[in-house]
């Protein structure tokens, strides 16, 4: 594809499913360039590095996020909307999660999240310091369980690269994973159980459990309950 018909839009995208697909450590020019039906040099006409692409495609895949109409809803089901949104993007992109821990992301899709996300709880009646921080507890809480999905993805990647079927080598890890848990009294009752899950995965509703919750005791702060 020649390089000025090689569009920014059409980088982001690629670049998308290229993560979506690889994870971080597959995401490279060569290999971005090959899907875009080009050469790695015509992506760089485009986006300076490796690092200007995660950002660019990091801040993209915020915009997927639906925004609540804070006129028409009360400010908790604002609040779960965002949080599940959040949550449900997190876990479409599991390499995201991995982002946060190697690249400080920015950009005006994550700003129209957060700003939005502010506003939310500032409807609900905290200001100042204690809206950025009820925001901040909900998203380090989403963020927390989206990690599982992230740790997943990146460990069957791996098994993959290491030769051999993955979902076997996946199974015979936790498989290793159980044999240490039955050691403990509670872990070995659970495992035991005949409806219980694999090792290590949370019950149904965990999630909304714990997002209920929090969401609980933020409406018992502005109750009075501080």
């Amino acid at each position: 594809m020649p390089r000025e018909k090689i569009t920014k839009e059409q980088i982001v995208l690629t670049a998308v499913e290229l993560l979506d697909e690889e994870g971080l450590e597959g995401l490279n020019m060569r290999a971005l360039g090959k899907r875009l039906g080009t050469v790695a040099t015509a992506v760089y006409w485009h986006v300076k590095n490796k690092d200007d692409l995660v950002l660019m495609v990091g801040d993209h895949v915020w915009n997927e996020i639906r925004l609540p109409d804070l006129d028409t809803v009360d400010w908790r089901t604002a609040a779960t909307s965002m949080a599940t949104g959040l949550h449900e993007m997190l876990v479409r992109h599991p390499w995201l999660t991995q982002a946060f821990g190697s690249y400080f992301l920015y950009g005006p899709g994550k700003s129209r999240h957060d700003d939005h996300n502010l506003a939310v709880y500032e409807k609900a009646g905290f200001a100042g310091a204690e809206a950025d921080q009820a925001a901040a507890a909900v998203f380090t809480y989403v963020l927390g369980n989206a990690l599982a999905v992230s740790a997943a993805a990146s460990l069957t990647r791996r098994l993959a690269r290491d030769g051999g079927d993955p979902e076997e080598l996946l199974r015979e890890t936790m498989a290793k994973a159980e044999e240490v848990a039955a050691q403990f009294p509670r872990l070995r009752a659970r495992l035991e159980t005949p409806a219980a899950a694999e090792y290590g995965a949370s019950p149904a509703r965990t999630f909304e459990l714990g997002l209920e919750t929090l969401l609980d005791g933020f409406a018992a702060r502005l109750d009075g309950g501080r």
